[in-house]
């Protein structure tokens, strides 16, 4: 199994997941600039949307979309306690805070890292942004992650992510709960490992 990924991209997320589950996998870096691989592999012929992360499964099926990659691995390796089982309400109040993030966090990041976008746009997402972690912050009030207090791929994809905001100058140490939760999910050993394992 092969997960092509860029340093410091939501790639990270799937990332994280496949050492919480514990499964052997390489990692493959891609130059999104050049969008080539490591080894100078035409990264479009193997994912046209030229985009990260992309898994390669040993038969050489291709899955993209991280959201819909940390789902498909926590299912094979049947970790109900990162994504619980199908058909139970905690399993869709999880992949609500997935939806909630790819669709308003995830996308509100965009026009940092295109320069086609003004000042006045990145002001109003901005604000977008705090709104929405103002209220991830009242969400996380006496419980340590998203859904209660057990890790799961929503608790993931909110960190990964939310380290963007350090990027991009964003403030969010007045988030108290938001603050705790990223430092306890940062101080796990996965998470650790796979950042470091980037950096290389």
């Amino acid at each position: 199994m092969k997960l092509f990924y860029s340093p410091n991209a939501c790639s990270l997320a799937p990332h994280i997941v496949l050492r919480e589950i514990g499964i052997p996998f390489e990692l493959v870096k891609v130059d999104l600039q050049q969008h080539l691989t490591t080894s100078g592999e035409d990264f479009y012929q193997l994912n046209s949307k030229g985009q990260v992360p992309l898994l390669q499964l040993d038969d050489g099926q291709l899955l993209t979309e991280g959201a819909i990659i940390s789902q498909f691995l926590v299912d094979q390796a049947k970790r109900d306690d990162l994504l619980p089982k199908i058909n139970t309400l905690p399993r869709y109040q999880v992949l609500a805070w997935m939806n909630f993030i790819a669709s308003e966090i995830h996308k509100a990041y965009s026009p940092f890292f295109h320069e086609s976008y003004g000042e006045q746009t990145k002001a109003l997402f901005t604000e977008i942004l705090i709104q929405h972690y103002a209220w991830i912050d009242q969400q996380l009030t006496g419980q340590l992650y998203l859904t209660g207090n057990d890790l799961s791929i929503a608790d993931i994809y909110l960190f990964v992510v939310t380290r963007w905001a350090g990027f991009i100058g964003l403030e969010l140490t007045h988030f108290k709960y938001l603050t705790s939760f990223m430092q306890r999910v940062a101080n796990r050993q996965t998470v650790l490992d796979a950042i470091m394992a980037e950096t290389e």
